[in-house]
Parts: C-alpha cells; sequence; structure tokens
C-alpha cells in the first residue's frame, strides 16, 4: 500500500503542490528567527528589562522548550491534522514574539518567549510528517530543501538585528519576525481544511484521502529500539553542536585569538551547516544503509577536536572547520524519520519521540562542559565528555541506518478503531 501512495504521489502535477512546498519553507525559516535575533541585542535589552540572571537562563530556553514540545507534540497529532498544528504553531511564535517586543518588563519578556520558542519547537516536529504526506516520492529533495531554509533562518536574524535595531529600536528588531510566522500561515489556511477543488485543494483532498486508505494505527515510538537510537543520534548530534556554539569562541580567544578573530570562526563553524544540509538527505535518500555518513560525521568532530585540543591557535579554521562538518549527522537524522517510516503518521510520532529525547539531551552540552572547564582551568574533560557523545552517536547512528521500518517493528504499532462516519475510509484492518 504504501508503494502505491509512493507511485500515486509520483504521478500528481507538482503545480498541485507548490502551495504546500511554499507553506513548508516559510514555516521552516521561522524555526530559528526567535532563538538568534535576540543575542545581538542583549546589551540593549539587557539594559531596560532582563537582570543578568536572566541573560544566561534564554540561553537554554530553546532546548529546553524544543524538547518538551517534541514530547507533546504526538499527543496533539492524534487529534489535529498536521495542517492545522502549523497554522496554531506559527500563530502562536507570531504572538509570543509581539508580545516580548511589547514588554515593559521581565515577566511578559519571559513569557513571550516561551511562546515563541514553545510554538518553533511544534513546528519541529510537524514539518518531517507534512514532507511524508504530500511529498512521499521526493523526501530527500524536499527535506534537504527546508533544512537549508531552516539554516538560512538561523544565520540572516543575527546579521539584521543591530542594523533594525538603530535604525528602529530593538523592539522592533525582534518583534518584526512575527510578519513571516504571518505569512507561514497564509499557504496552510488554502490547504487546511482539504477542498474538493482543483490546483492545491485537489491534492491536499488527494492528500487526506492517502490517509484514509491507511489503517487507523497508535505508534508507540519509545518501543522500538531503532526510535531510540535515531533519539540519541540526533541528541548527540545537538548536544555537540550546541557546546560549539556556547564554548568555540572561549576556546579560540584562551589560545590568543582576537574578539573578531573568535566570531568568525563561529561564523564558519555555524555556516558550514548550510552545504551539508543541501547534499546529505538527498545523499541519504539514495542509500540503502547511509551508515557512511555517519563515519564522516565522526571522522570530521574527531579530526576538529584535536586539533581545538592539542593546537587550537595554530591552523585553528582547519580544526573548526573539521567540526563544523561533523553535524552532517543533523540532517540525516531529519531524513531518517521519514526514511524509516511508512506513514506521515508515523513520521510524525517519531518525529517528536527523537527531537523531545534530542533536545532535553542537548540541553546538557554546555552546562557540562562548562562545569567541566570550571572544575579544571582546562579543556581536557571537556573534549573527553564530547568523545564519549561520539561513541554514542556512532553506535546509534549504525542501529538506527540499517534498513527497516520503525512502524513494523513488533509492538510498536496497534490498530484502531476508525470513527464511525468516514465514508471514503477504507475498512478496518484486522
Amino acid at each position: 500500500m504504501n508503494q502505491k501512495r509512493v507511485r500515486d504521489a509520483a504521478a500528481r502535477p507538482w503545480r498541485g503542490r507548490l502551495l504546500v512546498m511554499a507553506g513548508v519553507l516559510l514555516v521552516a525559516f521561522t524555526l530559528r528567527t526567535a532563538v538568534t535575533s535576540v543575542p545581538p541585542l542583549t546589551p540593549l535589552i539587557g539594559g531596560e528589562i532582563l537582570p543578568p540572571w536572566l541573560l544566561g537562563l534564554l540561553g537554554m530556553v530553546p532546548t529546553a522548550l524544543f524538547g518538551v514540545a517534541g514530547l507533546l507534540t504526538p499527543l496533539i497529532m492524534r487529534a489535529w491534522s498536521v495542517e492545522a498544528i502549523a497554522v496554531a504553531a506559527m500563530a502562536v511564535s507570531g504572538a509570543g514574539q509581539i508580545l516580548r517586543a511589547g514588554s515593559g518588563e521581565t515577566g511578559l519578556f519571559f513569557a513571550g518567549s516561551i511562546l515563541a520558542l514553545a510554538g518553533m519547537g511544534v513546528g519541529n516536529v510537524v514539518l518531517p510528517p507534512m514532507v511524508k504526506k504530500y511529498f512521499p516520492d521526493r523526501v530527500g529533495l524536499v527535506t534537504a530543501l527546508y533544512v537549508t531554509v531552516v539554516s538560512l533562518g538561523t544565520a540572516v536574524p543575527p546579521l539584521l538585528a543591530v542594523p533594525v535595531a538603530e535604525a528602529a529600536g530593538w523592539r522592533t528588531s525582534i518583534g518584526w519576525w512575527a510578519a513571516i510566522n504571518v505569512l507561514a500561515i497564509l499557504p496552510w489556511l488554502r490547504v487546511w481544511p482539504p477542498r474538493g477543488r482543483g490546483g492545491m485543494g485537489a491534492a491536499a483532498a488527494q492528500a487526506a484521502r492517502d490517509a484514509a486508505d491507511a489503517p487507523r494505527v497508535v505508534v508507540r515510538p519509545w518501543r522500538s529500539p531503532a526510535a531510540w537510537a535515531l533519539a540519541l543520534l540526533f541528541g548527540c548530534t545537538s548536544l555537540n553542536t550546541y557546546t560549539m556554539f556556547a564554548w568555540l569562541p572561549t576556546i579560540v580567544s584562551e589560545a590568543g585569538l582576537s574578539a573578531g578573530a573568535a566570531g568568525f570562526q563561529l561564523a564558519l563553524f555555524a555556516g558550514l551547516g548550510l552545504p551539508t544540509s543541501l547534499f546529505v538527505p538527498v545523499l541519504a535518500g539514495r542509500l540503502r544503509n547511509p551508515f557512511p555518513l555517519v563515519v564522516f560525521g565522526l571522522a570530521c568532530f574527531v579530526g576538529g577536536y584535536l586539533g581545538l585540543w592539542l593546537a587550537p591557535g595554530t591552523a585553528t579554521w582547519v580544526w573548526v572547520s573539521l567540526a563544523g562538518l561533523g553535524p552532517t549527522t543533523f540532517p540525516l537524522a531529519l531524513v531518517l524519520v521519514n526514511l524509516r517510516t511508512r506513514t506521515h503518521q508515523a513520521s510524525g510520532a517519531v518525529s517528536g519521540f527523537a527531537q523531545g529525547i534530542a533536545y532535553t539531551i542537548a540541553c546538557a552540552g554546555p552546562l557540562v562542559a562548562g562545569l567541566l572547564h570550571e572544575a579544571t582551568g582546562g579543556w581536557t574533560a571537556m573534549f573527553g565528555f564530547l568523545a564519549a557523545t561520539l561513541v554514542v552517536l556512532g553506535v546509534s547512528g549504525w542501529v538506527i541506518c540499517r534498513p527497516h521500518f520503525i512502524d513494523e517493528q513488533p509492538r510498536v504499532v496497534e490498530f484502531a478503531e476508525r470513527p464511525r462516519f468516514q465514508p471514503d475510509a477504507a475498512p478496518p484492518v484486522g
């Protein structure tokens, strides 16, 4: 049945899915704007309404809320469609960004940040099942496109933050991104609820009929060793990435680089995620077992860490470039959500579970690294800790990359009765 849906999707004209593609890419662009638009402006914001202790806490809030959203969103998916959830997530995120931009005191700013980041966390989860639902024949390509747009949405806000703040104030600088959230809602209003007309309505209605053709199931990914492996692959990648975001400037500054040079090295580390996000999902979709991509990421991490540990002040750009290629496993983990599931319902459950566990793990990275550095006065213990997480990354990558489907494993999927009135649905299975 799954192969039939893929063939049917391949036969559908792209014209009927372009609006969905626009919606996916617009949602993707919004998923980091509330995170990266604030740090360049913390001196301005902190001087008005944020105490120093809250500035430090804000650094942990994004990963914490992404983790909570990952664990809760699959529960919402049992009652709401992914299109409805996307609309709600963008609305909540936009409202949160407006609230904190207009806040005059700490509590409202913090509440607005929680709303904005929670909406983005939900958006993280719904994108993979959207791709699975509307583009089952182009999973690798569409994943590559939206992960690349996520990278752009991460890089653009900090570049514009200070110029916009100088021209119109910091409130406008962090608040105007809510307009992108509103823009991201518009395509989904045309798609949801599906309409029986031509164009996008026909494509959406076809996707709904495809979902109705499949048995109604409840997916419990925590019962699957492969889903745990995917969560650990995702989590260890994110832990290493966020640890480098937090501590790479300090590492190279202590090695003798200037503040400007340290900022460049961090930009280099972050920027290398753009090319890997373009080719990794496409390549993974063509490989029966994409474990060589995990090996590549591990080799880059190890090479970069060895250089930053033993000779951080010599050929620094080489070590940073290698370390920046290590998170190759991030876009790989995202595309594996769909490559290792058969239906968009299973994709949603696995996406939420894996990202919920992953971002919870990632929260610990910068904190543990800082504690180890403070306790030892050097970086050896921190790199030892990161090396241990790379072992977990390699083992989990080997498990999840093996060809199989999570929703075909015993005890993971349970069949449930359909609602009484579904004239277009297939009869219950089993």
